[in-house]
């Protein structure tokens, strides 16, 4: 069911109407001139006033005349409709969503607490009515299950370089959200403007151990970076003794030259350096 326009006209034009037909009927009861005219007038005057309604700014009006879809109003104001089209108030504003913490497990069967905010505002007025039972129902658990099945689709940390990871792709991973839910709510007429994690983090019961992890990691491609830098600098001092001609240095003092370099650029601590006051051989 898709929405559609619903007649309505403006109510401040019948609403002048029905003032001046009052007037008339007022008019001719004082004179005493009541004929059938002047009584169907008065009828069709009362049976008009329920037709009136006010819609207010981001709101529609969604009529349905015994029981049959028959359209749908989103201008403002002071409005008029047939008085028997039955009318309910369906807003279209743009509201917010935000999930409790649920605990799921990602990609890598880690537990994890994730939890999304969700930005929607309803499309189509006939199928969020018509479609669904209760579409505000209906965006709170689709919104749910739709970020437990993004979540078991990703990794918490990324481990290669290659991989969309919850944690270090925030705008991949909102833009998947966003499609999966967006793709559940169509059917109930939500447009969904934005979805993103709120919270995010490892589970209480191995959030030591992951931290632990994440520490080891850092801790690896410090050393990783430190050992790189190391034998560049070591590279760099060969090459220059021997351009310079400062000294010239047999395989096995090269050795423990750059053995000696190595410990002093690698180590975690102040090395504390051994002067050799003899010979160099």
């Amino acid at each position: 069911m898709n929405e559609k326009k619903g007649f309505s006209i403006s109510g401040y034009g019948v609403f002048a109407i029905l003032v001046a037909t009052s007037i008339y009927i007022i008019t001719q009861a004082a004179i005493g001139n009541i004929e059938i005219a002047t009584v169907l007038t008065f009828i069709l005057t009362i049976a008009a006033i329920p037709g009136f309604f006010l819609v207010q700014p981001n709101q529609a009006k969604v009529m349905t005349f015994f029981g049959t879809y028959v359209g749908t109003v989103k201008a403002g104001g002071l409005r008029w409709t047939i008085p028997l089209f039955i009318r309910k108030n369906i807003s279209l504003r743009v509201r917010n969503f935000e999930s409790s913490q649920m605990k799921v497990n990602d990609n890598h069967g880690n537990p994890i607490e994730i939890a999304t905010v969700v930005v929607w505002s309803v499309d189509d007025t006939a199928e969020a009515v018509f479609e669904v039972d209760d579409y505000l129902s209906f965006v709170t658990i689709q919104s749910e299950s739709a970020l437990r099945n993004m979540a078991i689709s990703y990794p918490y940390d990324q481990h290669e370089s290659d991989n969309i990871a919850l944690r270090s792709h925030p705008k991949e991973v909102s833009e998947a959200l966003k499609g999966e839910i967006q793709q559940r709510l169509a059917k109930a007429g939500v447009k969904v403007h934005e979805a993103r994690i709120s919270h995010l983090a490892y589970a209480p019961e191995i959030a030591n151990a992951m931290l632990q992890r994440q520490q080891a990691s850092a801790i690896i491609s410090a050393r990783r970076l430190i050992v790189d830098g190391a034998v560049g600098m070591v590279e760099m001092a060969l090459k220059q003794l021997s351009d310079k001609e400062i000294v010239e240095l047999d395989e096995e003092r090269k050795a423990t030259m750059v053995s000696n370099l190595l410990v002093v650029l690698c180590s975690d601590k102040s090395t504390q350096p051994v002067v050799n006051t003899g010979s160099l051989y």
